[in-house]
């Protein structure tokens, strides 16, 4: 998860004081930070907030972190769907980007699906799969920055544009399902085609007959 710090900084000239806020930094950069400020005479009235909007100092910060430290955190998705329509297939493409403790991983995957009606829908198919495999890991209350090619997609996941149509009103409310299950806070980014390749490659594969799946430790 990611937070933003927000601080008082004391001007010993003029006697007076001005807020900080900080962009929005991952946790344990957020906690470095934190504890340099703590050091100083000028910086007070120290504050996190996290990407829900709860308030945290850098004690609790500091006693959460090293809770979820063992746990998988910091999830970045990439989806993405193939679509035949002749055979009303879709290969669909996931990639994982998480950390645990030290360490960093990825997850590669895809899935043929049957009987699917539109490329949006192989879309949607993409993340849900996608949410299936969070599942697999046994995560819980994480926040997941998810990026795809679909402005549709991600524009109606984000609730920003309605979705008309039956067969993708069904799989938006499956994956809202899932995701209140498993209390996840969701970010929805749109990214070019080009920086979704991965993703991609594995979607065409997948409608290629070759069945993928992989974890791997990220130097």
């Amino acid at each position: 998860m990611k937070y933003k710090l927000e601080y008082k900084f004391h001007m010993k000239k003029k006697k007076e004081s001005v807020y900080f806020t900080s962009d929005w930094i991952q946790s344990s950069l957020a906690l470095e930070i934190g504890e340099e400020l703590e050091k100083r005479s000028d910086a007070t009235d120290l504050i996190f907030y996290d990407e829900k909007g709860t308030s945290w100092t850098l004690k609790e910060l500091r006693k959460l972190n090293e809770e979820i430290e063992e746990e998988p955190h910091d999830f970045t998705i990439y989806f993405d769907g193939g679509y035949h329509k002749e055979t009303k297939t879709a290969g669909i493409g996931v990639v994982l980007f998480f950390q645990q403790g030290k360490k960093k991983f990825r997850v590669r995957a895809n899935e043929l699906f049957h009987d699917i009606l539109s490329n949006n829908e192989a879309e949607y198919a993409a993340l849900y799969h996608a949410l299936n495999l969070l599942e697999e890991l046994e995560v819980r209350g994480v926040t997941c920055e998810v990026k795809g090619d679909s402005q549709v997609v991600l524009k109606q996941l984000g609730g920003e544009w309605p979705c008309y149509e039956e067969e993708l009103s069904s799989w938006l409310d499956r994956i809202d399902a899932k995701i209140e299950k498993m209390q996840l806070n969701m970010i929805y980014t749109a990214i070019a085609r080009n920086d979704n390749k991965e993703a991609d490659k594995l979607a065409t594969q997948s409608l290629e007959g070759k069945r993928i799946y992989s974890k791997m430790q990220l130097l």
